[in-house]
């Protein structure tokens, strides 16, 4: 009786369709999760800052007063959450143990961003959706790695995948809610309205008309959602504050590794198969001998896009390997076996939607195509399994400064202020320890803003060119400690030298100045 009423529900396409989905999410959760639990610690720094201000959200209310970063853009009376919806999301992560809560949001996350996609897959009738939607797993190392973050960068990418989906289906409507909720949650929202750029673009070539809806409506949404901001007016002008000196400056200030290019050895060691797929959308384009569709047009340009961005900054790595296999997918729909005919082929003779029909040989021979895909995605899948678990494998470990961090908390003044000679050592202080402020975090470009002369003066004490850094430490920075790791040798040469600091605390992590006055 059960087998027959599981046999009904099988027989209804849609039941088939989300039972896929379900068992993607389950396959892509169980990936995402042997990558994750590689190592007991959290790949990346950032991810200490965002679960740990999340967990301080539940405690506090959504907009605690940010002190940490008193003499930088963030500090209490200019800051900014442009993580605000992410935050809120990893609330809920927040009620245990927040190293292992910040660990399941990342598989969570990145699951629904892979969900997404298969769901465009679903609802643009791409033959073998759930295949498809399945080579996210090994596409890219580098992709899987970013993913395996504990940032926003997942569900950033199920919004665009979204947006994409309402684009291709004419629901431009919903691109308002979207845009304004893409605001709140990160800083990338311009990336929603180039995308209805790239689509209005690609109706005009195609299609031969011009539709400004998609632009409209992704315009207002962005625009309501930074006018009804909770941060409103600072969110503006943090967002022109962070991304001018990215787009115009990349190397003047030393920022993180993300904000410079791959090496082209690089990028052909960890997203090979990235390139491959994109390359072979471009052979099922000529293959298929047809006009290109609205849909692969529209994804070509915004691979395109992204893979110009990569060759910038490596941390859109975690936009072109996505969409170069969406790109894929839609130019070799009509192609693979099963295919519906694309919208714009005029057949008369065949129903909209019917199988192509081909000869044995021609059929033989696409069989055999899917076939190689399948072979090729396992091995990219397993192949990328043991690189991105190598990958995790080599993150620093969790309790990185949590003794040094008990040490300050224990026996400085409250809120006291310490000077580090790292910027992305505050991520791990904070979560260990938000009863002092900190120097410099994030971001080095927040301090340089607030201060260009602070700034250089903060970078030439670090690198020991500064014969008594005590001199400079209290009066102009406001700190009355200093902590450094142990790969700054010349500041801590120069800290040695000076009368003026006194080393009270050293482990195998960090080291403790105090100014004496």
């Amino acid at each position: 009786m059960q087998f027959s009423r599981l046999k009904q529900i099988l027989a209804n396409p849609k039941a088939r369709a989300w039972l896929a989905g379900l068992t993607l999410v389950g396959a892509s959760a169980l990936f995402l999760a042997v990558v994750q639990f590689a190592t007991p610690a959290l790949a990346g720094t950032d991810g200490y800052y965002h679960i740990k201000f999340a967990a301080l959200m539940r405690i506090q209310g959504l907009k605690p007063d940010f002190t940490w970063l008193p003499l930088t853009v963030l500090n209490a009376r200019e800051f900014y959450d442009h993580h605000f919806l992410f935050h809120v999301a990893l609330i809920p992560f927040t009620l245990g143990d927040l190293r292992l809560g910040a660990k399941l949001a990342s598989v969570v996350f990145a699951s629904l961003a892979f969900l997404g996609v298969w769901w465009l897959f679903q609802r643009q009738r791409v033959p073998y959706a759930p295949l498809w939607a399945l080579g996210l797993l090994g596409i890219s190392e580098a992709f899987i790695y970013r993913l395996s973050l504990v940032r926003v960068q997942s569900l950033s990418l199920l919004v665009l995948v979204l947006g994409l989906h309402w684009m291709l289906t004419h629901k431009y409507r919903f691109l308002l809610p979207l845009g304004f909720l893409y605001v709140w949650l990160y800083d990338a929202f311009p990336l929603l309205l180039v995308f209805a750029l790239l689509y209005t673009l690609a109706v005009a070539i195609i299609e031969r008309r011009l539709d400004f809806r998609p632009i409209l409506y992704a315009g207002l949404g962005i625009g309501l959602g930074l006018l009804i901001n909770p941060y409103f007016p600072d969110n503006i002008v943090f967002v022109y504050r962070h991304l001018l000196p990215k787009l115009s400056e990349a190397t003047a200030v030393s920022v993180g590794n993300e904000w410079y290019p791959y090496e082209t050895t690089q990028l052909l060691e960890n997203s090979p198969l990235a390139l491959v797929v994109f390359v072979s959308g471009i052979f099922a384009l000529g293959w298929r001998d047809r006009r290109m569709d609205t849909r692969t047009a529209t994804a070509l340009f915004i691979t395109l896009l992204f893979g110009l961005m990569l060759f910038q900054a490596r941390r859109f790595i975690e936009y072109f390997p996505p969409f170069a296999l969406i790109f894929a997918a839609l130019a070799w729909a009509g192609v693979l076996p099963g295919s519906p005919l694309p919208v714009n082929v005029d057949r008369p003779a065949q129903a909209p939607g019917s199988p192509i029909r081909m000869g044995r040989l021609g059929l033989l021979k696409q069989w055999a195509s899917a076939l190689l895909v399948v072979i090729v995605l396992i091995f990219g899948v397993l192949s990328t399994l043991k690189e991105a678990r190598a990958s995790l494998r080599g993150s620093t470990s969790f309790e990185r400064y949590a003794q040094a961090s008990a040490w300050l908390e224990a026996n400085t003044p409250p809120g006291a202020r310490i000077f580090q000679t790292d910027w992305d050592d505050f991520p791990r202080l904070f979560f260990y320890n938000t009863y002092n402020s900190y120097l410099v975090g994030l971001d080095p470009t927040y301090l340089q803003l607030y201060d260009p002369d602070l700034y250089d003066l903060w970078v030439d004490i670090t690198q020991g060119d500064v014969e008594s850094p005590s001199e400079y430490i209290y009066p102009r920075f406001g700190a009355q400690f200093a902590l450094t790791d142990h790969r700054h040798a010349d500041f801590i040469q120069a800290a040695s030298d000076d009368p003026g600091l006194k080393l009270v605390y050293q482990d195998g992590d960090a080291l403790i100045y105090q100014v004496i006055e």
